[in-house]
């Protein structure tokens, strides 16, 4: 009988258990700064959230400027700055950043500032892909007309990118030990764009046939298929929850193949996300 008991209430707490990891989540009040590889980026989240069935999400305010580190975001002027009087009147519940090459002295600052004024807050740092593929030519004054992605490997793609995507790692890290309430997760956009361009050289990508697709110009501005991707791994690290079975984001809705390529965008950002060990997200 006592066996009985203990089953049945394993099997109880069990279910209670799945419950609760499924309920959905309440929705968060969201900052954010930073370029052009990111700003268009907290509509999507939120068309995701709402889709969802995420009540309560809320976007409070987006400081855009081209090509910008996060400290010139800080250094705006006060009639400018957009998210110094939102983090100051702890409004935000997570703050958005995206930098460009580190270091970058503004993501401490807002992180110290957020801290202050609300001990909860919580802060992503985008990881990007490299404009230009290549850091050298994004630094230098040199800049190409044109670029074939279709010509460069994934072994290629990863020479130039994980020097960088380890230089974000390693600033993050240091930030966190240094300010341990900080708990800075990183998006891996990156990587989640490096598996998608695997997929398109493999020809698996519905509906994509080539790596030049996906981007819009020589820099490398992202083309929907990388906005919605970059907004599905934001919205698997703000809501820690996977994004698959969403329905199709609107930005995919006339693309050709557009369910298909939808989930497979999905399944690429949480794969990215749990395999990432500093985004805060587990499988």
């Amino acid at each position: 009988m006592r066996s009985l008991l203990l089953v049945l209430f394993l099997l109880g707490f069990s279910s209670l258990q799945a419950k609760e990891e499924s309920a959905t989540p309440v929705g968060i009040k969201v900052l954010s700064a930073g370029h052009s590889f990111h700003v268009w980026m907290p509509p999507l989240v939120a068309e995701m959230a709402k889709a969802a069935g995420i009540q309560g999400h809320e976007q409070l305010a987006i400081s855009s400027i081209g090509g910008s580190k996060v400290i010139q975001h800080w250094d705006l002027p006060p009639e400018k700055n957009k998210a110094k009087p939102v983090l100051e009147a702890g409004k935000a519940d997570l703050f958005t950043m995206a930098p460009t090459f580190l270091p970058d002295p503004g993501i401490e600052n807002f992180t110290k500032l957020g801290l202050e004024h609300n001990p909860k807050i919580r802060f992503t740092l985008q990881q990007n892909w490299v404009p230009f593929e290549d850091p050298e030519i994004w630094l230098s004054k040199n800049k190409p007309k044109s670029i074939d992605r279709d010509v460069i490997t994934l072994a290629q793609l990863r020479a130039k990118h994980d020097p960088y995507f380890k230089q974000i790692e390693d600033h993050v890290k240091e930030l966190n030990q240094r300010i341990p309430a900080a708990k800075i997760a990183i998006v891996p956009s990156g990587e989640a764009v490096m598996a998608l361009r695997d997929k398109v050289i493999k020809g698996e990508a519905p509906g994509i046939k080539t790596q030049n697709e996906l981007f819009t110009d020589v820099l490398g501005h992202p083309g929907p298929q990388i906005r919605v991707l970059s907004a599905y791994c934001h919205y698997a690290v703000i809501y820690r929850r996977s994004p698959v079975g969403l329905p199709v984001v609107s930005q995919l809705a006339k693309l050709p193949e557009a369910e298909k390529l939808n989930r497979l965008l999905q399944e690429i950002a949480w794969k990215a996300v749990t395999g990432h060990p500093m985004s805060g997200v587990s499988q």
